[in-house]
């Protein structure tokens, strides 16, 4: 949503990403350059890590680790005996995400389940134990995704939905993946289980708080 130049100033008005964050962003962007794009950029990654922070986060999930970015600034926002279950279904993209997770020291927080999803989800117990949840997937699955974490979030937890903008298609859906979003987007806004509130960062990000 941003032109060029503001995203620079933008990043350029952040707590800069450390070493091991930009080694990972370089080394993702060299190795899967077609997919590079999926990964959060380092304002987001700042932001991840500040509300892990600020709402006392000890139990998180992330559905979508991709090389592992977004994992490792939630699992640096949560304290020393904190967990997130990373949902992911590529071995190869999160073999370079655990080799990263290692060197930052954060490895021990984080349970990467390799299957799809839903399953992985659904199979959570029922009650409302997780304190922060953040979606980026493939976007086909937002809904179910949604609907499987909320029942699960803690009264006052947060979920996060990246991308939900679509590049500006969500206005226009013109693939499923750009009316699945659309879909869930006027979803939330008639759940009257939640509070949100959609934010022009990079392609949108929701914040969704349980009541």
């Amino acid at each position: 949503m941003f032109n060029a130049d503001i995203a620079t100033y933008v990043q350029s008005h952040c707590t800069p990403a450390d070493t091991i964050l930009n080694d990972l962003a370089a080394e993702t962007a060299a190795r899967f350059p077609d997919a590079a794009g999926m990964q959060v950029s380092a304002d987001e990654g700042r932001l991840l890590t500040m509300l892990t922070q600020l709402s006392g986060a000890r139990h998180a999930v992330e559905v979508g680790v991709f090389t592992g970015y977004s994992a490792l600034c939630i699992a640096r926002g949560l304290p020393d005996d904190g967990t997130l279950l990373a949902c992911d279904i590529s071995e190869e993209w999160t073999a370079l995400a655990r080799d990263y997770w290692k060197r930052a020291g954060v490895d021990h927080r984080i349970d990467l389940r390799l299957a799809p999803a839903a399953d992985t989800l659904r199979d959570l117990p029922t009650d409302p134990a997780i304190d922060l949840a953040f979606i980026d997937a493939d976007k086909t699955g937002y809904p179910a995704y949604y609907e499987a974490l909320i029942p699960r979030l803690r009264p006052g937890g947060l979920l996060l939905i990246d991308n939900v903008l679509m590049g500006g298609k969500v206005l226009d859906p013109q693939r499923p993946a750009h009316a699945a979003v659309r879909q869930l987007n006027d979803q939330i806004l008639q759940d009257d289980r939640v509070d949100s509130v959609m934010l022009a960062i990079r392609d949108g990000l929701t914040l969704v708080r349980k009541r």
